[in-house]
């Protein structure tokens, strides 16, 4: 079983309520639109730390982190990008990935619009964490938390960051 914290579109903006509520977390992941390589640092240092990059990080991010990530972790195949879109709007990348060798757990941000939907026809959940940093046009920051556990997805809890 592990804890994931989940969050997208930080844009270069660090929050100390991202340690406290990922405290419990077994992992930090990110969906890109990191900003600020300083930032990778904070969250390695922090946690054990999986991210993809974004449209708007730079080349010392693009080296470091993949546009496309594809792992299992207890049991749940998980792919995550950036810009990934949602069920019946899918980046055609990603919808080529989902048509031939759809995940479990799809993950992407991009939008900094918070969503999480099961798409029916690729079998797969498709959770999007909205934005948790301060650029944007978002009106509510957000951070996601849920559990992984023998092939299962559960206890997802939405966090809404005040300021």
């Amino acid at each position: 079983m592990k804890k994931i914290g989940l969050l997208s579109d930080t844009h270069s903006y660090w929050d100390e309520k991202y340690r406290h509520h990922f405290a419990d977390c077994d992992e930090v992941w990110h969906a890109g639109d990191i900003g600020s390589f300083d930032l990778t640092l904070k969250f390695e240092a922090f946690k054990p730390f999986r991210a993809v990059y974004g449209n708007i990080d730079g080349a010392d991010i693009r080296a470091a982190y993949p546009e496309f990530l594809r792992f299992t972790l207890e049991g749940v195949d998980v792919l995550m990008t950036h810009i990934g879109g949602y069920p019946g709007r899918y980046d055609p990348r990603v919808r080529t990935i989902l048509q031939t060798d759809p995940p479990k757990l799809f993950i992407c941000g991009h939008s900094h619009i918070l969503k999480v939907m099961y798409d029916k026809k690729y079998n797969c959940l498709d959770i999007n964490p909205g934005a948790a940093g301060k650029y944007g046009f978002h009106k509510v920051r957000t951070l996601l938390r849920f559990v992984l556990d023998d092939g299962n997805i559960k206890d997802l809890e939405v966090i809404e960051l005040s300021d």
